[in-house]
């Protein structure tokens, strides 16, 4: 069971956390357990982890802030573990380098910039760029199947709905009303027809001043050339 100091100190740094959130961190406790705090991490913009959503656990001991808790991620992420203890200062795998005035945010802003590193540790995994974009787009997918997750972080819920509703009109062959409801190879095709028709008028067009072309200059040409014979006649 958790000291009374431990419980107020979570308390606390809740608190904190819903009055001034961190940029990127998210962190709530478990209803049942202060002990257990779930929190979601959102991969900062020019990193292979842009985009992406990951969800872990912090588990603190009944003695915190006295002694460090145990970090796990949940998301598969391509740069840590999944369900495996994450090996940093701030963690109990480093009880010697724990500072008691450390708190769940420093705790989660040192794991989210450790993250963005390629320093190996323990629970850490060495994979590519391309691998970690691709885990990034299907992380919030992955999380909103986890029903903890679905339960403690609604709003992210929300974000995957409206991203696959989006998606689901996108494909959608058809819009909702007037021209707009033809599907969009109607359109095309129709756009096309118009065009080859304005193409065929202006062939027409020039075709047309092609063959006016010959009969004026040649007139022009025979008048010039009767001038120029004339001259000599003139001159006597």
């Amino acid at each position: 069971m958790a000291e009374k100091s431990c419980v107020k100190r979570l308390q606390k740094e809740y608190r904190a956390l819903c009055k001034e959130p961190v940029s990127h961190v998210v962190a709530r406790p478990s209803p049942n357990d202060i002990l257990e705090w779930h929190y979601v991490l959102e991969g900062s913009e020019g990193t292979p982890f842009a985009g992406g959503y990951y969800y872990g656990k912090i588990k603190f001991p009944p003695e915190y802030p006295y002694k460090p808790p145990g970090i796990t991620m949940i998301t598969p992420n391509g740069r840590f573990m999944t369900q495996k203890k994450i090996c940093l200062s701030m963690s109990d795998f480093h009880p010697e380098s724990w500072n008691p005035m450390w708190s769940v945010s420093s705790i989660l802003t040192g794991l989210l910039s450790f993250m963005m590193d390629n320093s190996p540790t323990t629970g850490s995994v060495n994979t590519t760029v391309t691998e970690k974009l691709r885990l990034a787009k299907t992380s919030l997918a992955f999380n909103c199947k986890n029903p903890t997750f679905r339960k403690l972080f609604p709003e992210y819920v929300d974000k995957h709905n409206k991203q696959q509703q989006l998606v689901s009109e996108h494909l959608s062959p058809e819009s909702p009303e007037g021209e707009n409801s033809k599907p969009e190879t109607e359109k095309v095709v129709n756009s096309s027809g118009e065009d080859v028709k304005k193409v065929d008028t202006l062939r027409n067009t020039r075709r047309n001043q092609k063959q006016s072309f010959p009969t004026w200059m040649m007139l022009l040409l025979v008048s010039i050339f009767g001038i120029v014979m004339a001259l000599p006649l003139l001159q006597l």
